[in-house]
């Protein structure tokens, strides 16, 4: 497994020029962004209502919102149940040497260098507040990549390990970002099994068994075996980190998708036409075929029968750990076969 590929820096710039040419933000209209989750029957339509009145009065692009609020959101488990999870630091938000991290007036904040800011006219700044939280996270990333180009590029790197303490967001949150532009929308959470339909399979749960070449350590997969050929399908909606040949793996190919879970599908024959990195990739795209590549140099086929090696890899903002992808997988067949998205 090789988690975290090529850097995707590259793909920053490209949000940093939709800023380009942007107006300068000032006073606030009471109310702007005075959207409550118990108002919006769904939670999906009232973070978006948040991230498009953000944009209207930042010129960050909800995209970018959306992508930072869930790149935050995937580190915390209670996040999923905020409508707004990135939060600025308190001290980034209140100010250093501020005796209260807590609601404070802008002046009060200014005053001691806070970034805090009030989004609904309330007179206060709350951290709390879903509404002020993400609009001082908005007006922080504007103040910070100025009008775009090189220098804004960086300042978002920089700006984006501030805000959420884990300095590969660089690379992972702009990717977000393009994943929420290309499908128009924040519900990009549905599986399905690995293997298309009616496929002959036999699943081995062999997660944890103990392997050997390469040195001795634990099988972090499980191993689908199929006829050589079988298409393999993206589980879910993600973007391609990972291309190519691995000494273990073969040919492989490793998706991150929003919750961000590294999917890591392995010994291929092949890739599918136009999948290299980068690639932005839903439920069902087929990305290769089933092959017995790996355990040597490029190229190296048949030391075992044909199966897919998946493996699932969660990154917490320290560490990236392996989890049993059997009981996903048996829950995403299961949905599948009834017709239900999650």
């Amino acid at each position: 497994m090789q988690p975290f590929g090529p850097l995707r820096k590259t793909m920053a710039a490209g949000i940093v020029v939709a800023l380009l040419g942007s107006a300068s933000f000032g006073a606030q209209p009471a109310g702007a962004l005075d959207v409550r989750a118990q108002d919006a029957g769904d939670v999906y339509e009232a973070r978006m209502e948040l991230y498009v009145a953000a944009e209207a009065m930042t010129h960050v692009p909800w995209t970018l919102l959306a992508a930072v609020d869930q790149y935050a959101r995937s580190l915390r488990r209670e996040g999923e149940k905020e409508l707004v999870a990135v939060r600025l630091p308190p001290p980034l938000f209140s100010g250093v040497g501020n005796p209260s991290f807590g609601s404070a007036d802008e002046a009060t904040i200014d005053f001691f260098g806070g970034k805090g800011r009030d989004a609904n006219g309330d007179g206060f700044a709350d951290p709390d507040d879903p509404m002020d939280r993400l609009f001082s996270v908005a007006t922080f990333l504007r103040e910070r990549m100025g009008e775009g180009g090189p220098e804004g590029e960086d300042a978002l790197c920089s700006a984006l390990e501030e805000i959420l303490g884990d300095g590969r967001a660089c690379d992972v949150v702009p990717n977000f970002a393009r994943i929420y532009a290309t499908f128009g929308r924040l519900d990009l959470h549905r599986h399905v099994f690995v293997l298309p339909p009616g496929s002959r399979y036999t699943l081995q749960a062999n997660f944890g068994a103990p392997r050997h070449f390469g040195g001795r350590r634990i099988h972090e997969g499980v191993d689908i075996f199929a006829p050589y050929g079988t298409s393999v399908r993206a589980a879910t909606y993600g973007y391609v980190e990972v291309v190519g040949w691995n000494r273990l793996g073969g040919w492989r190919v490793g998706i991150r998708d929003l919750q961000n879970f590294y999917h890591y599908y392995a010994h291929l024959s092949g890739f599918a036409k136009g999948i290299e990195v980068g690639k932005i990739v839903a439920p069902g795209d087929v990305i290769g075929y089933v092959g017995s590549s790996g355990y040597g140099p490029p190229g190296t086929q048949g030391k075992f029968p044909p199966h897919l090696h998946y493996g699932l890899y969660r990154w917490n903002g320290r560490v990236e750990y392996a989890v049993d992808p059997a009981p996903h997988l048996r829950m995403w067949l299961r949905e599948e076969k009834k017709g239900k998205t999650r």
